[in-house]
């Protein structure tokens, strides 16, 4: 006796070796023995042979058309023996009733399994539905498919276009053009930037980081509305002020050759006793657009410039910015803090006005920094444009720097970036130069004596404070350790920050006696730097991204196959010539600042990474065999 039985889900045959009644001992085809519950049997048969049975059971199912048989099914519940009755008109023999119960088991959508053998067909309204689905499923399935073998041979389906950025940064998973994509990027072994970029949907690696920070930062592009409020000087409907007294004086600016929002100037007038009074001038964009206008809305929503190799997205519109940039030529209103400075270069005292200024000039670092450095002040050369000035402000520097007892601005390099018609050029500066110290140490002065003022005549501010070497914005006047003052704020750089802009307002509401525009603990001071905090390091790391960018198509320009490297700690290493710190996994063990040369290779400008392979030691730039 043979016996077809269900067991796990699948159905099996074999031969009864002992009938325990409630349980049978079988002998499955291939000669495995099992034991089996009686109640699992579902058919008995003595023919066909044990090994012809389920061949030929499924080829009954194989035939059998399940529409009709479902046609065929009661309303209600049934076993299959009864409905392989019906269906073949007589007794059905065993293999024809086991073929029923396959085409039963194998067509979940047309009947539903009440029991051990035992179905009750899909309602019609149940099965249009379910049919639908199904060929929905097969739909997508061919579309899906269809769609990957495009990307895969690297052409780019018109369904993509819209959703490129969705599906590069925030991609919904569920979507068929997603799976379609994962699909291809399987098939091509490539990553999702680089098949898209094959299949020419991206230009470049450098759009894909940049698009990649519009998405998250400026969804709805860089551009701003029409500020129709808003007037330029040469407009009768100025909001430029106008009737500022001028100074008396003449101011300069330092700055990279690549700064066109110009905030802060200064000036250098002898004193007819003896000593200097030296001028701090900030541009003063406060003075033109209030704190409820659209412009500072705008302002408000960007919360800073951003900067990054070749372009900019600036905080404020540039008809905005022009009026008020400290230009060269032009006459601008301006924040002023004067010092009056003794023949030792102390300062005596300080005062704090709004006025208007001629900028005389706007020197360049690396024009100045040719003429006014180390030797030439050690030198005392004095054949190049305000010399005079630039040596005073150098001997206040030093002297204001003495008096906090800290270094403005660490011995390092510092770089440049410049970008023309997509080639790089870097351009390596040593950091704590003349110029970078007069403007350190004149900025530092100001920040800290107006957030001495504020806190002194209790106007609201946010302040900058370190402590246990943690930098925090808090609205409270606290020490900054790092730089060794009392407490300090942001003021010097309105036309960039919206929080130096927004502490310039509340400067000028003391220096004018005007109502200020943020009262202490407001819940818009509070919001402000919270969101100032955040996104102002969102900028940052974004720029640090655009600069290894830059960095590594440096590498790939100049054709840099080996560097001189410097070690910064284990496998870490900083490439010479560039601000680009590399992962060197086969670097031995060697202390920091020791200089080896590697050998750079795979660069990938997607992933932003590069392969840097010891070679060995060097000393001063020369190989040397490792030791």
């Amino acid at each position: 006796m043979n016996v077809f039985y269900e067991e796990d889900g699948s159905f099996k045959v074999g031969a009864v070796l002992a009938d325990n009644n409630s349980s049978l001992q079988v002998e499955a085809p291939h000669g495995k023995r099992s034991k089996i519950k009686s109640n699992a049997v579902l058919l008995h048969f003595e023919q066909p042979s044990l090994p012809e049975f389920m061949p030929l059971a499924n080829n009954v199912a194989e035939e059998i058309d399940t529409d009709f048989l479902w046609e065929c099914s009661p309303q209600a519940e049934f076993s299959f023996e009864d409905l392989a009755l019906e269906y073949f008109g007589a007794r059905p023999r065993p293999v024809e009733a086991a073929g029923v119960l396959i085409r039963l088991h194998t067509s979940p959508v047309h009947f539903y399994k009440k029991g051990r053998g035992h179905y009750k067909a899909a309602p019609p309204e149940s099965l249009k539905s379910a049919l639908a689905a199904i060929e929905k499923r097969k739909l997508q399935a061919a579309e899906l498919e269809r769609l990957a073998t495009q990307l895969a041979s690297f052409t780019l389906p018109e369904e993509f276009r819209p959703h490129l950025q969705q599906l590069l940064y925030a991609p919904d998973k569920n979507t068929l053009i997603y799976k379609a994509l994962e699909a291809a990027r399987a098939a091509t072994q490539m990553t999702v930037p680089r098949l898209l970029e094959k299949c020419g949907a991206l230009p470049s690696a450098h759009d894909y980081h940049f698009d990649r920070f519009l998405f998250e930062f400026f969804p709805n592009g860089v551009a701003f509305p029409d500020f129709s409020e808003f007037r330029t000087k040469d407009s009768p409907e100025s909001q430029v002020p106008d009737d500022l007294p001028l100074a008396e004086v003449g101011a300069f600016s330092i700055d990279d050759t690549t700064t066109t929002e110009i905030d802060d100037a200064f000036s250098v007038a002898a004193l007819p006793a003896g000593g200097w009074r030296v001028g701090i001038h900030i541009a003063a964009p406060a003075l033109g657009f209030s704190a409820d206008s659209a412009i500072d809305a705008a302002a408000r929503q960007r919360l800073s410039t951003v900067y990054m190799p070749g372009r900019k997205i600036t905080m404020l519109p540039e008809h905005v910015v022009q009026p008020f940039s400290l230009t060269a030529g032009e006459v601008r209103p301006v924040l002023s803090l004067y010092l009056n400075v003794a023949a030792d270069y102390s300062v005596l005292t300080s005062e704090s006005r709004l006025e208007k200024v001629n900028i005389a000039a706007n020197l360049r670092h690396d024009s100045l920094e040719a003429l006014f450095n180390e030797a030439s002040i050690a030198n005392d050369e004095r054949e190049y444009p305000f010399a005079g000035p630039l040596r005073v402000l150098w001997h206040l520097a030093n002297r204001l720097e003495q008096d906090r007892g800290k270094s403005a601005v660490p011995q390092n390099s510092d770089y440049s970036f410049y970008v023309e018609t997509d080639r790089i050029s870097i351009v390596e500066r040593r950091r704590g130069s003349p110029v970078d110290k007069v403007v350190a140490e004149m900025m530092i002065f100001a920040n800290a004596e107006w957030g001495r003022q504020l806190a002194e005549h209790g106007i609201a501010a946010i302040y900058r404070a370190q402590g246990n070497g943690k930098v925090k914005m808090t609205t409270e006047p606290q020490p900054h350790q790092g730089l060794g003052v009392a407490q300090y704020v942001w003021a010097s750089s309105p036309l960039r920050r919206y929080i130096d802009l927004i502490n310039q307002r509340q400067l000028i509401s003391w220096i004018a006696k005007t109502p200020v525009s943020y009262s202490n603990h407001s819940d818009e001071l509070l919001t402000a730097m919270r969101d100032f905090d955040l996104t102002y390091a969102a900028y940052g790391d974004f720029q640090k991204t655009m600069e290894r960018y830059w960095c590594l198509r440096w590498l790939l320009q100049e054709n840099v196959e080996s560097s001189i490297a410097s070690v910064v700690r284990e496998n870490l290493i900083k490439l010479a010539h560039v601000p680009l710190y590399v992962r060197a996994p086969s670097l031995p063990d060697l202390n920091p600042g020791t200089e080896v040369e590697v050998e750079v290779s795979q660069i990938d400008l997607f992933e932003l990474t590069v392969s840097c392979r010891f070679v060995r030691k060097t000393t001063s730039g020369i190989p040397s065999p490792i030791t």
